[in-house]
């Protein structure tokens, strides 16, 4: 569909709508911007390669099939129609077909309703496969260059030792965001993943929960059974902690005794029976000597508008009241 979706007409209800959407073989989607839920047809599905509504009808499975290369132009493009920057939203990217592959397509939405605030209440908008067009192009300036035979060899010979050398530097970028000891996050890791949360957080008006993590007593156990016994429990920990994460979970070691886990998409009241949860985890860690290990959490939720280093440091504060509250509790 190329055309911009008009207001649905009244008396035109939503069942007759997505009725309609079901029949039209173009990638049509429908966000309600107020409840995150977003409506994908048919035809969007089988343009992908999907078994028909086999993904989450949320905003974040958009972002999880653009391409990495295109999703920060896609994202500020978005934003700047969100915001009324541009007078239209048209832009075109690739995107993750089912079997990996990648298809170029045109997106076009248009604001049917906002808010009272301002803010998009709901908006409709078309997917369409151009990836034709797109090979088309590509074929035709692939003909008008005039390389001879050694120089698409060298080009070849180029492009594998480039591939090399990308996956070379991808391994390198995986090491440098890990930390040596637990092999979970780092701080380098933590700072990227809060920032990206953050923003998506305002983005699409979406709860985000952090959870500041603290072993209690930590010092007596290095300083009696040897630092190589500390490494270890810490080992134990991050293992441990590990087991309650689910897909969009970041856990991160802050550095020392000191743990972070992002809670993507998640309430305060939900972060708190996740702290619950992992408490109980943590009672199941083997102890070091006669030491058992104990650890203080520190739950806060992402406020409107706040950035990374403040909901840290909300999180810190909470972390401390837990401490105040004698070691192995929750606050907030």
């Amino acid at each position: 569909m190329s055309q911009q979706i008009a207001p649905v007409p009244a008396g035109f209800s939503e069942q007759q709508l997505h009725t309609l959407f079901e029949l039209i073989s173009d990638g049509i989607w429908d966000w309600n911007a107020n409840t995150g839920y977003v409506y994908r047809n048919p035809g969007w599905y089988a343009m992908l390669g999907y078994p028909s509504h086999s993904l989450a009808n949320s905003v974040f499975t958009w972002e999880s099939v653009i391409h990495p290369e295109d999703y920060p132009r896609v994202m500020a493009h978005f934003e700047a129609y969100l915001n009324q920057r541009h007078e239209r939203y048209l832009v075109e990217y690739r995107c993750r077909c089912h079997d990996g592959s990648y298809l170029w397509i045109e997106d076009r939405g248009y604001i049917i309703a906002r808010n009272e605030d301002g803010s998009v209440a709901r908006m409709l908008g078309a997917h369409r496969n151009i990836d034709a067009g797109k090979r088309l192009v590509a074929q035709l300036q692939q003909k008008n260059l005039s390389l001879e035979s050694q120089v698409a060899e060298r080009t070849r010979e180029l492009s594998w030792v480039n591939e090399q050398l990308q996956r070379q530097l991808e391994e390198n970028r995986e090491l440098a965001e890990r930390d040596a000891l637990t092999r979970i996050a780092n701080r380098y890791r933590l700072e990227k993943a809060l920032q990206l949360e953050c923003e998506r957080a305002q983005r699409f008006r979406q709860p985000l929960a952090l959870i500041a993590m603290d072993l209690d007593d930590f010092k007596p156990i290095n300083d009696r059974y040897g630092h190589a016994q500390g490494d270890a429990a810490l080992v134990r920990v991050a293992d441990n902690l590990s087991t309650c994460l689910r897909e969009p979970d970041l856990l991160a070691r802050l550095g020392g005794d000191e743990f972070v886990l992002v809670l993507p998409q998640t309430s305060l009241v939900e972060a708190l029976e996740v702290a619950t949860r992992l408490r109980q985890v943590m009672a199941e860690v083997e102890p070091v000597g006669e030491c058992r290990l104990t650890m203080s959490y520190g739950v806060v939720q992402w406020r409107q508008g706040e950035d990374p280093h403040a909901l840290l440091a909300r999180a810190d504060q909470a972390l401390y009241r837990a401490k105040d509250a004698g070691k192995n509790a929750i606050a907030e």
